[in-house]
């Protein structure tokens, strides 16, 4: 429940702590290492004036202004809302086509409030957050001209260091308008020498961290996939040239959607620099008619003066505890065994109770029935057929799924108290011609008119945008989980959208998966949801809204997982991420690593598991699997709730990450040598999140936090490849 504090009536007021707010036009918004302030000039626009370190003053001009040739005043000003069309010449937040045809608007200050706590997103994924954890300001502007009314919400999160922004325009006029351009958030810098920082890649190798310079002119990424995609992650980091992993300014934005996204990053001829991150303008062309309201995704941003670990430190809290809504985003997450890579489609209910029994025996506590379980008149013995009947097939399971799940269920995991649970994949957004859904609703797919409806991996994208789409999905999906002791589910989505038959549809999709998902986890929320798209194509903010975790990567050699999970966790928590041991060779690179250096590889991930044969292991090997659990169980706490420093990337050979508590009182230091290098010495492992005076205890020996913080840790390695060491940390009390 959010409380109004405090309206624009006030002349000078201090609101509270978070927000203070100065004659009714200048604001700011403050965090325990963060400011960002802003004011009304006396056109009535809002201009940006600080964001970043508390203490940090304003730069004084000296001189007189100069303006030369075509530019006008507004031309270089730090705006919080930039729109076009009035002397603007740089890229704009909002653009939009009025119902007298032009996309001129004049955005002018009506006034504000100030709440505590913070208002829902209706629709859409959104940080939240009690009256303790958060307060929003609320800032009123209008175009007199068309009608439109602009609503910006910023909500600072003092303890994270972080800002949430999202704005409704409203059209308040008597024609329809049309918004063409709308991002969520637009980051001013001063003129300097800028990096941006961001994730790239594609199927089997997603988020590689590219950093590159701020150039004079516009760069920037984006997904036109329909989702947020493997090419491209809705995150960007602006940060000084000097900035490094450990110290320096770093500015992150990460977009809370999960459909497709535009980062425009413009250094100007004046070398100020703009950043937008918001909704593709290819896929919006949102039409508004009179009385209507369009409401923009959120953008956190987050801000840190200790570098990009700073940076991703504060939005992995941020998201832990104030994004993630799930009740299992702080709990111990089952080991789990998937069937995929051990079975493919060759099984039935005997051959997954076997499996099961196998499972159980090692220690797993989750079975997780893959791809093929459903269709009844066009069997899923493949990838060509089923997807959309959600209907156990009766030949695998002629008793019926929930005698499966019924027997698996009561099998008791060795070691433990526990029985074993039971999950299931789904892909319900999907369909493919060959089903009885196409078969009955060949309109429910995307499509444009006449052109050809493209397929890949012989499937179709059903249209979210319908209301009788999203019911059936509903109820379908519904149904099932409803009729089994189901813990599990991975929901996968494996193609990306072609045929739209209007841009504003992928939008409109989104808002439908989003109703979709919404309904679904709050009638089941006990069920444990990952998201899966081929792999990490939706890993996003928008859906660790509604799910604790998401499969980060189809490539599970733990030598390119190394590099994926590093990448990763520039933007995201390691809680979120699904990180499983396969066999070998690999499937996707046909690499062989030892089975310990794939586990502790997997154990950076929240949720941990196997996606292997266990019956063709020998004894040997099986017995490994048994510690190897045991060891995770440890592992599991520090990377579920522990922070992550990044002590050394893949890239130097000995990457290294720890996990510390919040408290700084104990935490897991996961090391690495990929490559054996004869008559080379690897560099000293230097600690973080330590107490310089404190004593410390590291696989059996004392040290200060002086020494591990400053002198570092030597590691020593063998002559192979792929070495890997778990080292626990403890703080000592005072007195030893």
């Amino acid at each position: 429940m959010t409380k109004i504090l405090q309206n624009g009536g006030a002349k000078v007021t201090e609101v509270k702590a978070a927000i203070s707010v100065l004659g009714s036009r200048a604001f700011s918004l403050n965090a325990w290492g963060m400011n960002y302030a802003f004011h009304v000039d006396a056109n009535g626009d809002l201009i940006h004036d600080h964001f970043g370190t508390p203490a940090a003053v304003q730069p004084t001009e000296v001189g007189n202004g100069h303006i030369s040739g075509w530019a006008t005043g507004m031309t270089d000003e730090k705006r919080e809302l930039p729109d076009s069309g009035r002397g603007d010449f740089r890229l704009p937040a909002i653009h939009i086509r009025t119902g007298a045809g032009h996309t001129v608007t004049d955005f002018k200050y009506t006034g504000y409030q100030v709440m505590r706590g913070k208002p829902e997103l209706e629709g859409l994924p959104s940080t939240f957050g009690g009256d303790r954890d958060v307060s929003t300001l609320i800032v009123t502007l209008e175009d007199e001209e068309s009608g439109l009314e602009a609503t910006l919400r910023y909500s600072v999160f003092p303890s994270h260091n972080a800002v949430a922004k999202s704005y409704t325009i409203t059209n308040k006029g008597s024609e329809e308008v049309e918004i063409k351009r709308a991002a969520s958030f637009t980051l001013n810098l001063d003129a300097g020498e800028w990096d941006m920082v961001y994730l790239a890649g594609d199927w089997a190798r997603e988020t590689n961290q590219v950093r590159r310079r701020i150039d004079v002119g516009t760069q920037g990424f984006q997904s036109l996939c329909g989702y947020s995609s493997h090419f491209f992650n809705p995150f960007v980091a602006l940060v000084s040239s000097e900035t490094s992993e450990t110290s320096g300014p770093a500015y992150g934005l990460s977009f809370v959607y999960s459909g497709s996204f535009a980062v425009e990053v413009e250094r100007f001829v004046t070398d100020r620099v703009r950043a937008n991150i918001g909704l593709n303008p290819l896929h919006l062309d949102w039409k508004l008619a009179p009385g209507e309201s369009f409401t923009t995704p959120e953008c956190v941003a987050v801000f840190s003066d200790q570098g990009l670990g700073g940076m991703s430190r504060n939005l992995h809290r941020l998201y832990r505890n104030h994004l993630s809504r799930s009740e299992w985003t702080h709990r111990h997450r089952p080991v789990l065994l998937n069937s995929w890579e051990g079975m493919y489609f060759d099984f039935d209910a005997e051959k997954l109770y076997t499996k099961a029994k196998d499972c159980a025996e090692l220690g797993v506590k989750l079975y997780v029935m893959d791809d093929g379980w459903f269709g009844v008149k066009h069997p899923r013995t493949d990838d060509h057929a089923g997807l959309g009947d959600w209907v156990p097939n009766p030949d695998r399971f002629p008793n019926g799924l929930k005698d499966l799940v019924d027997r698996a269920t009561a099998l008791q995991v060795s070691g433990s108290k526990d029985k074993l649970k039971f999950g299931l994949w789904v892909e319900p957004e999907m369909v493919n011609p060959q089903s009885e859904l196409y078969e009955a609703h060949p309109d429910w797919v995307l499509h444009a008119g006449k052109h050809k409806r493209t397929e890949q991996r012989s499937q179709l994208v059903l249209d979210l945008s319908r209301r009788e789409v999203q019911d059936y999905i509903i109820d379908a999906i519904g149904s099932v989980l409803a009729s089994a002791d189901v813990s599990y589910v991975k929901w996968d989505n494996n193609r990306a959208i072609h045929e739209l038959p209007s841009p504003a549809t992928a939008h409109a999709y989104m808002l439908g998966l989003y109703r979709v998902i919404d309904s679904l986890t709050c009638r089941f929320p006990h069920i444990l949801w990952e998201g899966c798209a081929s792999g990490g194509g939706r890993f996003d903010p928008g859906l660790l809204h509604y799910w604790p975790q998401s499969w980060t990567s189809d490539n599970t050699d733990a030598l390119d997982r190394l590099h994926i999970q590093f990448g990763t966790s520039l933007a995201y928590p390691p809680s979120s991420m699904g990180a499983h041991i396969s066999a070998v060779p690999n499937h996707q690179t046909h690499r062989v690593t030892p089975l310990e250096f794939r586990a502790h590889v997997a154990m950076m991930g929240g949720s941990f598991g196997f996606e292997l044969d266990l019956q063709s292991m020998n004894d040997d090997e099986r017995r490994q699997i048994h510690n190897i659990v045991a060891l995770s169980e440890k592992v599991s706490p520090y990377v579920l709730k522990g922070d992550l420093y990044r002590l050394a990337s893949p890239e130097s050979n000995y990457p290294a990450a720890l996990f510390m508590l919040p408290d700084g009182s104990e935490g897991v230091l996961l090391a690495f040598c990929m490559q054996s290098r004869i008559h080379k010495f690897s560099p000293p492992l230097m600690l973080a999140g330590l107490n310089l005076n404190a004593a410390y205890e590291v696989d059996c020996k004392t040290y200060t936090g002086s020494e591990l913080m400053r002198s570092g840790l030597k590691m020593s390695w063998d002559s192979r490849d792929y070495q890997s060491r778990v080292l626990f940390v403890k703080r000592l009390p005072d007195n030893c």
